[in-house]
């Protein structure tokens, strides 16, 4: 078993590769760092690449936080075909003309696909009825309602255009099937369509951090090197952070509420020692007082300092 101080812990931003599932290669960077525990952030379908945050060790209690961040994509739609997929790996189901199109009548028809807005998720997707994936049910020929979800269009803009080929960026919403997206915004234009590049480009909140690929993950870790991950509490840069002096430190990771000074703030916050040292996240009251409600294994041992 291994000690505490030897557990990976943290935030690696993988490049997942195109072709494999998001849990594949979850799998795969786990086994590469010898991490008992590993959960990744938002699915991305094989074909897709891109950012997947990967949360290690104690990380893992940061995953939530993380899921309801929007993301950024980047993607191409061909039109004059769907595809039973909604993307380039399905059967085509349904072909149709491709109008000549110019930017001022693109632009006007993404316009119309900004804000909040309801979506049908596909059938192709790991949503579930009954205990069943919809693709499951969907490869077998299946076909069940789905309720339509709230998303939210932060951005929508195209970058090229070829006769039959769009190229748009995205920022979007928690829950956005960009397949989905994809085939209405062809439909719009006058055609049918489907999805066939797929990149996501960032998660909130790391919008500039730089992802490292598979390959160069396995490749250094061969090579006894090990990639700098970031801290769990770089996930929470959003929540308000309280410092502790050392008695009330010691209260809070004892599951104690102890009195703040930032008596003005309410909601979840981040909670840290007087020396820096994350603690974990807590609920304050507004009225002075702070509740851990989960808390962060601290393996330095300074509880008993």
């Amino acid at each position: 078993m291994k000690h505490p101080a030897e557990q990976i812990s943290g935030i690696l931003l993988l490049d997942k590769p195109e072709g494999l599932s998001s849990n594949a290669a979850l799998q795969r960077t786990r086994r590469a760092l010898g991490a008992d525990k590993a959960g990744h952030v938002g699915s991305l379908d094989p074909l897709a690449t891109g950012m997947l945050p990967v949360c290690l060790g104690e990380a893992t209690k940061v995953a939530g936080e993380l899921v309801g961040g929007r993301k950024r994509y980047r993607f191409a739609v061909r039109l004059g075909a769907a595809t039973a997929t909604g993307d380039r790996e399905g059967d085509v189901i349904e072909t149709g003309p491709v109008p000549d199109l110019e930017r001022g009548s693109i632009e006007a028809v993404l316009e119309r696909f900004r804000g909040v807005q309801p979506q049908v998720p596909p059938m192709y997707s790991a949503l579930k009825r009954d205990g069943r994936p919809l693709y499951e049910l969907a490869r077998a020929g299946l076909e069940v309602e789905r309720a339509p979800r709230t998303i939210e269009i932060g951005e929508l803009t195209l970058r090229t255009l070829e006769p039959d080929t769009l190229e748009l960026d995205l920022l979007c919403s928690k829950g956005t099937y960009v397949r989905v997206l994809a085939a209405d915004i062809a439909r719009a234009l006058g055609s049918c369509g489907h999805v066939v590049r797929l990149r996501r480009l960032c998660v909130e909140p790391f919008a500039s951090e730089a992802m490292i690929t598979l390959e160069a993950l396995e490749a250094d870790c061969r090579a006894g090197r090990r990639p700098a991950l970031m801290a769990p509490d770089e996930a929470l840069a959003a929540l308000p952070r309280i410092a502790f002096a050392a008695p009330e430190a010691a209260r809070i990771v004892h599951g104690q509420a102890v009195r703040t000074t930032s008596s003005s703030v309410s909601g979840r916050v981040r909670l840290y020692d007087d020396r820096g040292r994350f603690l974990g996240l807590g609920e304050a009251d507004g009225a002075g007082f702070v509740r851990p409600k989960r808390l962060f294994s601290l393996w330095q041992g300074w509880a008993s300092e």
